[in-house]
Formats: C-alpha cells, structure tokens, sequence
C-alpha cells in the first residue's frame, strides 16, 4: 500500500471501527498486512449483516459492489445493500473463510448462511470474495462470486443494476453516528 494507504488506516483500527470479524484467517502462505487484514474483517461483517458508518469509512465513496443481483455503484446505492441485508435476513451467520490471495484484489473464499426474516429460511452460499483497494487505502470494489461466477450478458446487467437503484428507495442508510448506533440497537434487539 502506500503511503498515503498508510496514513488512512493509521488511525483506523478493528477497535476505532467497531470490527467484530477480528480473527482473520489466511490460507497457507498468505500473509495479510495489518491494513488488509482490517479491510477483510470489516467485509466480513458486512457479509454478516453488521454495517455501520464506520465500516463504510474504509470504501471510497465511488466504489462499487457487485454480486450475482446487483451492480451498486456509489456510497448512496452500496450502503443501502449492505444495510438492507439485515433487514432481510436474521440471522446471517460465517460457516467459514480463508484468505486466498493478499495481492490486489485480496480474494476471500466465504460460505455464509442468511436466513430469511419472518419465514426462517436457510440459504448456504458460496461464494469467492474478491476486495479491491485504490491508492487511498480505500476499498474500490467488493465482488461477491457466488460459486466463483457472476452472470454475464445485457438482460443480467440490467437487473442487477436495476436491484440497485430501487434499494436505496425502501432502505434507508443512517445519516450520523447517532442515527446508525440506533439502528444497531435495534438490530442487537437491545435499546
């Protein structure tokens, strides 16, 4: 990373970001700087449905996530998906993952159990987590291959950018602190 890269996460910490994901695990001959390993533990809560602001500090406002339903360009239409994913599912539990790769993108292998709210459907998913960092430090993009693939071709394209434009209508994304620590609450049924 560089300097800069350096600068940004000096001050950021699992503790100053609230990650939860702190055990970071890497596949034989991987080795994760202390910077990437907080990237990854960050994405990895997001992937268990723990978004706050603080998490989204770590991307740049024009980054992108894309899986096989979206293409979210934009902190405006990435937040709402991350934040919209414990509205949907409850729990949302890490069966496993391991770091594959260190380079750039940092490739995470991650199979996740949502479980849908109300109806208590179970869904395994794996899928290949590749993380993007810019010059900044900063996340870029967050790929979610599920089974390694992602879907290909005009009429995919157009749904899953469609999936992020609507999303951001019916869910909101806290505007402060104050705001997201509410949600938390809720979220961790405490009030």
């Amino acid at each position: 990373m560089s300097s800069t890269a350096e600068t940004l996460t000096k001050s950021a910490s699992f503790e100053s970001i609230g990650v939860r994901n702190t055990r970071v695990n890497e596949a034989p001959g991987v080795k994760l700087s202390s910077d990437q390993k907080l990237l990854v533990g960050s994405v990895l809560d997001l992937f268990e449905g723990n978004p706050t602001l603080k998490h989204l500090s770590l991307w740049s406002p024009d980054a992108t996530f894309t899986d096989p339903i979206t293409v979210a360009s934009g902190y405006k239409k990435f937040a709402a998906q991350w934040y919209g994913l414990p509205a949907l599912f409850n729990p949302i539990q890490i069966q496993s993952h391991s770091v594959k790769s260190a380079g750039n993108p940092i490739e995470v292998e991650l199979t996740n159990k949502y479980t849908l709210k109300g109806i208590g459907t179970a869904q395994t998913i794996n899928s290949v987590v590749r993380i993007d960092v810019g010059q900044s430090g900063k996340i870029e993009r967050v790929e979610d291959r599920w089974n390694d693939k992602l879907p290909d071709g005009v009429i995919s394209d157009a749904f899953r950018k469609l999936n992020a434009q609507t999303v951001p209508i019916f869910v909101s994304v806290p505007k402060n602190e104050e705001e997201d620590l509410k949600l938390k609450r809720s979220r961790n049924g405490s009030s």
